[in-house]
């Protein structure tokens, strides 16, 4: 992974990464509070030799007093000096444990003695660092007297006496907070590049270029309002959802430009990726740009196109396959625009043979004759074989990837079903993408309106067809009986009428 990786993990995972630096401040915040103050009290000694004051002298007592020095601070921990001063404070602990709190160090070349002494309260600590003091310099005047008697060669002053402390040194609260955050910090970055490695599923484009090179003909955001409002038809004209599906037609135009079949399936590899959405609104959208569509829902397990059009099913798609009515009775005009809908009927015991029939092959090549486009709604991939028994018989395929819903590896296995059947697949859609963050798509809006594109033909998507539509896509020239000329428009969803626009 490159420095570019990192970042997107970093962005992606950033409520992580600041969740685990605010558990870690205040684990760091809360074990200072938790834990008792402790006092520091100091005080330091000087050793010094007793002669006669000669030059000589004073450098060899020197040279004597620094070697001697060392031993003299080791022996500040020994119970030689700490039982007197627990004594003359009248403590009621041992020196082991007084030495686990009392610190005696040394500077360098010099001979100066320098005693803390760490306690819960501060004046006991100053007492203890002063009676330590007076200890030593009783112990080492003891050490270092001659036996054949006199005094000692060595003295040891007081020289900073110890004093009781105003403010705690332990525990440091900035410090802990800051260990505490730098903590979390590392343990948020290292949890987010762990569950990045983990997470095999599709989240933006990124994650789908590593599955698959096919074009990517366009994403749509996730929106709440989708539920309540699934149809381009309930949006503003000028809404990123809106214009996604335009930026599809578009691309759906370049990737079909040696096509020779109207006919698209629309599919995915998991339910709930969004395919019946994408499907219906992809239909509206070139419906507006002045194509004739037929949207056939060929999702016989759990049809959902005439919920979203307001359409009864009853009949429809079965119906016409079981030849108990003809297509041009079955069909629905919906909208303003030329859009027809095929719903799908009863449900079939056995759609994937209907699917699979001379009959459906039939009427997919009807279709192709009497339409500019012909979008079929069709279940998952994976669950079922219907998609792939269907995609034999139609021009192309488009791949819905619903973001955030499905795996690498599931993606990876429904291309490869598709594959098996030499299905063309046309290109992918990312649905449920977000609008912000590390894997946000980007949209491009086009507001120039013209009523010709710069070919002189009306803006739109032939989906795998030629450049010059049907003579009569709508008599019985192409399609004895396909539809009927006085079918009145039966969508219970108001609409508004788009103006064509020249997409960039």
């Amino acid at each position: 992974m490159d420095l570019h990786d990192y970042i997107r993990i970093l962005r992606r995972n950033w409520v992580l990464i600041a969740a685990m630096v605010l558990a870690g401040t205040l684990v760091g915040a809360g074990a200072a509070m938790l834990t008792t103050p402790t006092y520091t009290s100091r005080t330091q000694l000087f050793v010094a030799i007793q002669n006669s004051g000669s030059v000589l002298e004073l450098q060899q007592g020197n040279s004597f007093s620094q070697a001697r020095v060392q031993s003299y601070v080791k022996t500040v921990q020994s119970p030689v000096v700490l039982q007197p001063a627990i004594d003359s404070l009248g403590l009621n602990t041992s020196p082991e444990e007084l030495a686990s709190r009392v610190t005696a160090t040394n500077e360098l070349n010099t001979v100066l003695i320098d005693i803390s002494v760490e306690d819960r309260s501060p004046v006991q600590a100053a007492a203890l660092a002063q009676a330590i003091a007076n200890s030593l310099i009783g112990a080492v005047d003891s050490l270092e007297k001659p036996k054949t008697g006199g005094t000692s060669p060595v003295s040891l002053s007081v020289i900073t006496p110890a004093k009781s402390s105003a403010s705690p040194t332990a525990p440091n609260t900035r410090m802990n907070i800051a260990l505490g955050f730098v903590l979390g910090l590392v343990l948020g970055v290292g949890a987010a590049i762990v569950r990045s490695s983990l997470d095999n599923r599709v989240r933006g484009e990124l994650d789908l270029r590593s599955v698959t090179d096919l074009p990517l003909l366009g994403g749509v955001a996730f929106s709440a309002d989708v539920p309540k409002s699934p149809l381009l038809t309930q949006t503003s004209p000028q809404s990123p959802r809106a214009e996604s599906f335009r930026q599809m037609r578009t691309n759906l135009q370049f990737a079909n430009v040696a096509g020779k079949s109207r006919s698209v399936i629309v599919t995915s590899s998991l339910p709930g990726e969004g395919k019946s959405t994408t499907a219906t609104n992809l239909a509206i959208s070139l419906a507006q740009a002045g194509q004739k569509v037929c949207l056939v829902d060929a999702d016989l397990r759990r049809p959902s196109v005439n919920q979203y059009l307001g359409l009864d099913r009853n009949v429809g798609l079965t119906t016409a396959l079981l030849g108990e009515m003809t297509v041009g009775d079955l069909l629905h005009k919906w909208g303003d625009d030329d859009l027809y809908v095929l719903t799908s009927g009863r449900i079939p015991p056995n759609p994937s043979e209907l699917l699979g029939s001379q009959e459906m092959q039939q009427l997919i090549v009807a279709l192709e004759g009497a339409f500019d486009v012909v979008v079929i709604d069709t279940p998952p991939v994976l669950p079922v074989t219907d998609a792939t028994v269907l995609a034999q018989h139609v021009g192309g395929v488009i791949l819905v990837v619903g973001a955030h819903r499905i795996k690498r590896n599931e993606l990876e296995r429904s291309l490869q079903a598709l594959r098996l059947v030499e299905a063309d697949v046309l290109g992918v859609i990312l649905n449920r993408i977000p609008l912000k963050g590390a894997d946000a798509y980007a949209y491009s809006y086009a507001n120039r309106e013209s009523p010709e594109s710069p070919t002189g033909t009306r803006p739109g998507v032939a989906v795998r067809g030629s450049s010059t539509p049907p003579t009569d896509p709508m008599g019985t020239d192409s399609f004895d009986g396909l539809i009927d000329a006085n079918t009145t428009s039966s969508n219970t969803f108001p609409r508004e009428r788009i103006r064509r626009s020249n997409l960039s």
